[in-house]
């Protein structure tokens, strides 16, 4: 692949139809720092909703295909052809979209989970090796910069060994009967794949807490459950952790995930505590990053703030009072991979490694659960 570095990138999208959430999301945030623009799309797999989709992201008539080899086959006759793929389709799309898209020699940026299955993740794993094109993943919490401040600093030392992590990720909207596109398919194993809540959401606490820890989960106890009567996948969720510390009993941690909790929204929180310190970040309130010390003394971070390192002050854009969200954040993944595309350096970008070690999680603790089976290995 030669590094694209006097134009933006095009960007074509797969999913992201009529009624989608994530779609506008992706168009957004990919367009917000001008290195990308979405050019064309195989946006559902009724030719005349994905013409409709194309018309609302006002793209020529002409680039809203009816399907993913359409598209591909057009792209790749034209001179302006796209540059790479965003798949922001249902679970059980991700491999066959992302291998389609790999083999047409096309870098690939993926919704999370990586794939339906583990077993799927692993056929993705050997394509993106034996093919060797960019592939990254959106865990889109990571690029908030204030969970890089935090990071840096734990990476730093600043709370010494760490001891103990909490990640909680409560949500409320399918605590009743699942209706409307956004949640029919989540709750269906035939497109969700394996997992429910661990992997719509579960998945991203646990990416989180390694991200920001810089520590890997080796083992894990956990207890899912199917809450609302009739349902097929969990849509609640604890699981108990052990991360690699550096010691010999470890760090202990607990991942809390939840779609049934009637009032929550998006609330994210990591909490991560060390031998000289606690830290805790919530996505609602993502502009404020909390230090404490054991003299009783609390630090509060603001973004934008001259105190941030490089990883967060390069990836904030407006002074401290000018708040940042989720666009932005999820901006910052898109711009890691513009970069990585331009053959540029982005190290937090989150790619392979990342989403096997998701898929991993998500498998076993869906199989600890049904089995009872108390504290099992991660794996690799």
């Amino acid at each position: 692949m030669i590094a694209i570095t006097n134009r933006r990138l095009r960007m074509g999208m797969i999913g992201g139809g009529p009624g989608s959430f994530i779609g506008p999301v992706h168009r957004i945030a990919a367009e917000l720092d001008r290195e990308i623009e979405l050019v064309a799309g195989a946006f559902s797999s009724d030719a005349a909703r994905s013409r409709a989709a194309g018309d609302s992201y006002r793209i020529d008539p002409a680039r809203a295909y009816a399907d993913l080899a359409t598209m591909l086959a057009a792209e790749r006759a034209r001179d302006d052809g796209i540059d790479f793929v965003a798949i922001v389709s249902p679970n059980h799309h991700h491999l066959p979209a992302a291998r389609a898209a790999l083999e047409a020699g096309l870098p690939v940026i993926s919704d999370k989970p990586m794939t339906a299955t583990l077993g799927e993740a692993h056929d993705l794993a050997a394509i993106i090796a034996r093919i060797g094109l960019p592939y990254a993943l959106t865990y889109t919490y990571s690029g908030y910069p204030l969970v890089r401040e935090a990071r840096a600093r734990i990476l730093a030392g600043a709370l010494g060994t760490i001891r103990k992590v909490v990640v909680e990720y409560p949500q409320g909207w399918l605590a009743g009967e699942a209706v409307g596109k956004q949640a029919e398919w989540r709750v269906d194993p035939a497109r969700a794949g394996e997992g429910g809540c661990i992997a719509d959401i579960g998945v991203h606490a646990f990416q989180l807490a390694e991200f920001v820890t810089g520590l890997h989960v080796t083992d894990i106890m956990a207890d899912l459950g199917a809450v609302v009567p009739g349902r097929l996948l969990d849509d609640d969720c604890t699981v108990l952790l052990r991360l690699d510390n550096g010691t010999a009993q470890g760090a202990r941690g607990v991942l809390l995930a939840s779609q049934i909790e009637i009032g929550e929204m998006n609330g994210l929180r990591i909490r991560v505590y060390g031998e000289r310190g606690g830290l805790v970040w919530q996505q609602e309130t993502p502009n404020t990053l909390t230090l404490h010390t054991p003299d009783g003394r609390t630090e509060i971070i603001h973004a934008g703030g001259p105190q941030l390192g490089l990883d967060a002050s390069s990836r904030t854009r407006t002074p401290a009072g000018h708040p940042e969200g989720y666009f932005e954040a999820f901006a910052n993944i898109y711009r890691d991979f513009a970069a990585c595309l331009r053959g540029e350096p982005a190290p937090l970008l989150p790619g392979i490694a990342q989403g096997l070690r998701g898929m991993t999680f998500i498998a076993t603790a869906v199989a600890a659960s049904r089995t009872r089976a108390g504290w099992v290995a991660l794996g690799a």
